[in-house]
């Protein structure tokens, strides 16, 4: 069990995170900012998710919290494209249709900012689907929310549940948070 010294602020807004926290037995409250999550064109999957990630906590630096601030972001990335959130529906089906019968990437950056510092780290999870007809990925874009999700989808669905052959890697990180990780870098404090 971690020995929970300092406050803890989730800045998300992602109920997949704050459950993540919550079975990691830990107090926080969440937080939240606005931020331009645009980004320096050449970046590389994994700079994508630690750099977003890193412009959550900068702005919390300034406010000299007395708690740690926990920020994320999560990227999937097929054959090196981003694929960000769906704009609609016709955009998730085509995302996930890119996904069908094939392994992608998702790398989520995370960032700690305590007492005016800042840590930021990330992890990489291969996930393999398995082929998926025009069927099942229209209902499940049309029964289920993939339009917050990177990659128009959340491992923890019903796609997940039927879809997804292996994965390599941090489940919970493609969740939106590698908590083994997490749970490393807090202990540190």
């Amino acid at each position: 069990m971690l020995v929970q010294n300092h406050p803890i602020i989730l800045a998300s807004k992602s109920p997949r995170r704050q459950e993540l926290l919550k079975l990691m037995d830990l107090d926080f409250e969440v937080l939240l900012k606005d931020i331009d999550e645009s980004y320096p064109e050449g970046l590389k999957p994994h700079q994508v998710a630690q750099y977003i990630s890193e412009q959550k906590a900068k702005a919390f630096l300034p406010d000299e919290l007395k708690a740690v601030v926990i920020t994320a972001d999560t990227i999937v990335s097929f054959q090196n494209e981003i694929l960000g959130k769906p704009t609609d529906a016709a955009h998730a089906v085509e995302m996930i249709s890119k996904l069908s019968g094939n392994m992608h990437e998702v790398f989520t950056g995370v960032s700690l900012a305590y007492k005016g510092e800042l840590n930021t780290f990330y992890d990489v999870t291969e996930v393999y689907f398995r082929p998926l007809n025009i069927t099942q990925i229209n209902y499940y874009v049309n029964h289920y929310n993939p339009f917050d999700k990177a990659g128009s989808y959340g491992v923890q669905d019903w796609i997940g549940m039927i879809g997804v052959e292996k994965i390599v890697g941090s489940y919970t990180n493609v969740m939106g948070l590698p908590t083994e990780k997490l749970y490393r870098e807090l202990s540190k404090l």
